[in-house]
């Protein structure tokens, strides 16, 4: 039994469809729908690393805040004696 080429398939919804069998314009369509799933997935990475940045700088700059809220804290206590 001679095993199908996978590679020239698409499948939409569950329906599997030879791309060889589709015209100049559904053959654009995949092109397109290939594309932008790129792009979704390229976007989606970029969104984590920006998020994950934000999370970083949001983080640092609570950390100096706190740190100058102490310093200060220390100044005040100074002040005392």
């Amino acid at each position: 039994m001679e095993k199908e080429d996978k590679s020239n398939m698409v499948i939409i919804g569950d329906k599997e469809y030879k791309i060889e069998d589709f015209t100049k314009e559904q053959n654009y369509h995949v092109s397109q729908i290939k594309d932008l799933q790129n792009k979704a997935i390229n976007f989606k990475f970029q969104l984590d690393q920006v998020t994950t940045a934000e999370k970083a700088f949001t983080s640092f700059l609570l950390k100096s805040l706190t740190n100058e809220e102490k310093t200060q804290d220390d100044t005040d206590i100074n002040k005392i004696d």
